[in-house]
C-alpha cells in the first residue's frame, strides 16, 4: 500500500552546504520531518556541485518519512558561471543586469547555451535541445548577457 502523501515542499539550498537554518528548517520542521537527516543526505547528493544553488522538491509523508528529488541548478546560476564579463578589470560575472537592456554584464557562446541546455533538459518546459538553447539564450538575454556565435 502507498504512503499517505502529507505536503510537497520546494526549497533551494546551496549544494554540498544546507543546514538546519532557515529556510529549509521552518520548512520542514513544521511537518515534523528530520531536518538533520534531511540535511545529511542533501548535502551528500549535492556534494559535486560545490554550493550551488540546487532545487529540490520534498514529498512528506504521514509517517513522518520524506524522500526528495534534486533537480538542476537554476539556468542563471550556470549563465552566471559561464559567462565572460565585458569590462576589462572584472574577473568573474557575479550577478545580471539591473537593466539588461541598456547594460550587459557579460557574454557567453551559443556552444555555453547548448552545454546548459544538455544539463537541463530534463527540466526544461520542452522536447529537444534546440527548444532549450532557445530557452537558455532568452534567460542570458533578460541577465543582461550577450550570446554570441
Amino acid at each position: 500500500m502507498a504512503k499517505a502523501i502529507v505536503a510537497k515542499i520546494k526549497v533551494q539550498a546551496p549544494g554540498g552546504k544546507a543546514t538546519p537554518a532557515p529556510p529549509i528548517g521552518p520548512a520542514l520542521g513544521q511537518h515534523g520531518v528530520n531536518i538533520g537527516q534531511f540535511v545529511t543526505q542533501f548535502n551528500a547528493k549535492t556534494k559535486h556541485l560545490e554550493g550551488m544553488t540546487c532545487p529540490c522538491e520534498i514529498t512528506v509523508y504521514k509517517d513522518k518519512t520524506f524522500d526528495f528529488i534534486i533537480k538542476s541548478p537554476p539556468a542563471s546560476a550556470l549563465l552566471v558561471k559561464l559567462a565572460k564579463p565585458l569590462a576589462a578589470g572584472a574577473a568573474i560575472v557575479e550577478k545580471g543586469s539591473g537593466v539588461p537592456n541598456r547594460e550587459k554584464v557579460g557574454r557567453v557562446t551559443k556552444a555555453d547555451c547548448r552545454k546548459i541546455a544538455e544539463q537541463k533538459l530534463h527540466d526544461l518546459n520542452c522536447h529537444d535541445v534546440e527548444a532549450g538553447v532557445r530557452i537558455v539564450m532568452g534567460t542570458a538575454r533578460s541577465m543582461g548577457i550577450e550570446v554570441v556565435d
